[in-house]
């Protein structure tokens, strides 16, 4: 008989605790965003909100705050379309190390006009990959100094059907909302595995997951006044919908589980179980476009071009104990 401990089901309602480490949570004041920071503030760990809007952000820390008993929070102002505030951002944490990040924070526009930021990028391109690029930069010494620390990256159903125009990133040519949003989440799914391969080759402790969070709407969501506030006519008018998706407390399971469980593994994408739209939360094989190396390469090269950026992870020690920097950089690309 063997006697190897064997690793219990992963229960969506039974977190294991993580007290004493630090989350950062972008776009955690609303959405699926939200209900992954109130799930990791239930596990005793310290989680901050990234947020543009303070009120928000005010709000969703108050709302946590009534369902959490003692429940350790904070606010971080946070614009990821504004890539050179954010080195400012990452001094303002006041933290000595980072447990995880959970790059969740996205912007989707539903119709045109084309919208750029100050630095002349394309909203949502800037906002939901770039902006995490930069923001993974300037976090990475936080990152190093913690062991076993996890960088989360939400990506979405949507970009399941996008392949990337590598000659027009930006969408300068031809601009169609529902599409540039799909493409600008691939980005950040590449980016992730990217990143996981390049974490791997300098030897880095540091884990990258993707997750995606499946099917969700707001009429299957329960009420959290005053961020979302669901009637009971909404509720029974999509209930039918329940058998297909989900709400987004749901929709946040796989990138809680992306920091929480240990036997989470870099490099693999975290997903609703039930055809990856709704269910608890389990590994799903890569999809096919998200193992092109090559673009995801040449992607990483160009947001390095986009930002002035290219994250760096500084280590104690090389693998064979020499001291020093360790860069995401594998050799030949």
């Amino acid at each position: 008989m063997s006697s190897v401990p064997q690793t219990p089901p992963w229960d969506v309602h039974r977190l294991p605790r993580a007290d004493g480490k630090n989350f950062l949570v972008t776009g955690g004041n609303a959405g699926i965003g939200y209900f992954v920071a109130e799930q990791l503030a239930a596990t005793g760990a310290t989680v901050v909100l990234g947020s543009r809007d303070p009120a928000k952000a005010g709000a969703a820390i108050a709302s946590i705050a009534s369902r959490v008993p003692g429940a350790e929070l904070g606010h971080l102002p946070l614009d990821l379309a504004d890539p050179a505030s954010l080195r400012t951002t990452v001094d303002a944490l006041g933290l000595d190390r980072l447990d995880a990040v959970v790059h969740n924070a996205g912007v989707a526009l539903d119709r045109p006009p084309r919208r750029e930021t100050a630095a002349g990028h394309e909203l949502m391109f800037a906002t939901n990959h770039l902006g995490h690029f930069s923001l993974t930069h300037h976090l990475a010494p936080l990152l190093m100094a913690t062991p076993g620390s996890r960088i989360v990256t939400t990506g979405s159903f949507a970009a399941k059907s996008e392949r990337l125009d590598l000659d027009d990133l930006q969408s300068t040519r031809d601009y169609r909302p529902k599409r540039a949003y799909a493409r600008s989440k691939l980005a950040q799914m590449l980016f992730a595995l990217e990143l996981d391969r390049r974490l791997r080759a300098a030897g880095s402790a540091t884990l990258s997951v993707l997750v995606h969070p499946g099917g969700a709407l707001d009429s299957l969501t329960p009420s959290r006044p005053p961020i979302h506030v669901r009637t009971a006519r909404e509720r029974l008018g999509h209930l039918p919908l329940g058998l297909v998706v989900q709400g987004k407390d749901a929709a946040a399971w796989p990138a809680v589980r992306a920091v929480l469980d240990p036997g989470v593994r870099g490099g693999r994408m975290l997903s609703p179980r039930a055809f990856g739209l709704r269910g608890t939360p389990r590994t799903e094989p890569l999809w096919n476009h998200l193992t092109d190396t090559t673009t995801a390469a040449i992607l990483w090269a160009a947001s390095s071009d986009l930002t002035g950026h290219e994250p760096t992870f500084t280590a104690a020690t090389r693998p064979g104990g020499a001291e020093g920097t360790t860069a995401l950089t594998v050799p030949g690309l």
